[in-house]
């Protein structure tokens, strides 16, 4: 089953990271990629760009409309993503949890649908 593992990171921990911090970080992840890729599980990922630069478009009765920021306003913002595949929603979490630290507060794991024959 694939998993879409979603890393919301709490923005003033973010911005207060010191270049020790930052390179843990870097390590960590670096070190869950050759593991995940060893074992097959690693679709793919990245980390993402700061909300202040997404672009949100809606479809309203009248067209498409867009604004400048997320979706949503919120206190931690969507940091980055690996798209897994593995046995197990259990297995699942157990990668959401390396990814967890002092700026990654929270992660979601969601199932990935397969519905249109793309594999």
């Amino acid at each position: 089953m694939k998993y879409l593992v979603l890393m919301y990171a709490d923005p003033a921990a973010t911005a207060a990271m010191t270049g020790e911090q930052r390179a843990e970080v870097f390590r960590r992840h670096e070190a869950l990629h050759r593991d995940l890729e060893g074992s097959g599980e690693m679709l793919n990922g990245a980390g993402l760009a700061f909300p202040a630069d997404t672009t949100t478009l809606r479809w309203t009765g009248e067209g498409v409309t867009s604004s400048g920021g997320p979706l949503v306003a919120a206190d931690e913002h969507l940091t980055a993503y690996y798209v897994v595949e593995c046995a197990s929603p259990g297995r699942a979490r157990e990668i959401a949890e390396r990814v967890l630290d002092f700026h990654v507060v929270a992660v979601e794991v969601r199932p990935v649908h397969d519905h249109f024959g793309m594999e």
